[in-house]
């Protein structure tokens, strides 16, 4: 990822504060009736930190951005997606399944957006989900995760960002929410502890932490090349 970019920062921030509000107004405005259910809303992150959200990965050029939601279609997607159009990246939405409040994004997100639905089908199994959910967690710059995933899923792409070599990297950032949820909320962290995985994790709103990766100490297999001389 390149250096900071307070333009992009700043161009992500009022773009997020635009989109947003036209596109879920009642995000703004508790009072509004929402289509959303109660239960949903409760999971949600705090509308004052979906701009600074979307600011940060605009900011830091992320590339390849992940959302790991139980909401289908959120503000908080919108938000990624705003990044990911600053940076020319793209949002990897992981949702559930076929999630049944999927929302209408705005025409100008929908090429950065690509949504993997971890539901096993009679044309996708599971295994081909598993395989298909590896892959879409590689070389992660940014991410935001809902410890409110199926256990299962959870831990999968927990194990997969963190020990695998082309997982999450240094300068990587990964922000959990609903982290009080359940027990598997802290595995994210015992994960970093294990691998010897340098961060910094920090409460940024209720339930919410983001961890920045300074450094990753994986175990690379070293190759030797032998010659030999006449």
């Amino acid at each position: 990822m390149k250096e900071w970019s307070p333009q992009d920062a700043m161009k992500a921030y009022l773009d997020t504060l635009h989109l947003v509000s036209s596109s879920f107004p009642t995000a703004w405005n508790p009072t509004a009736k929402s289509p959303v259910e109660e239960d949903d809303k409760q999971g949600l992150i705090e509308p004052n930190c979906m701009e600074l959200i979307s600011a940060m990965a605009a900011g830091k050029g992320a590339k390849h951005i992940v959302e790991i939601t139980t909401q289908g279609i959120t503000p908080l997607t919108i938000a990624l997606a705003v990044a990911a159009k600053h940076t020319g990246g793209q949002l990897t939405c992981i949702l559930p399944s076929h999630h049944h409040h999927h929302h209408h994004t705005a025409d100008q997100l929908q090429q950065y957006i690509n949504l993997v639905h971890a539901e096993p089908t009679n044309t996708s199994p599971r295994e081909t989900i598993i395989k298909q959910i590896k892959m879409r967690l590689k070389n992660v710059d940014f991410a935001v995760i809902d410890c409110k995933f199926d256990d299962e899923y959870l831990k999968l792409m927990f194990k997969t960002m963190v020990e695998e070599e082309d997982g999450i990297k240094t300068g990587s950032t990964v922000i959990v929410h609903n982290v009080h949820h359940k027990k598997d909320g802290s595995i994210f962290g015992q994960l970093l502890r294990k691998k010897r995985v340098e961060a910094v994790t920090l409460p940024i709103g209720e339930g919410t932490e983001m961890t920045r990766i300074l450094g990753c100490r994986f175990k690379r297999r070293n190759r030797f090349l032998v010659t030999f001389h006449n």
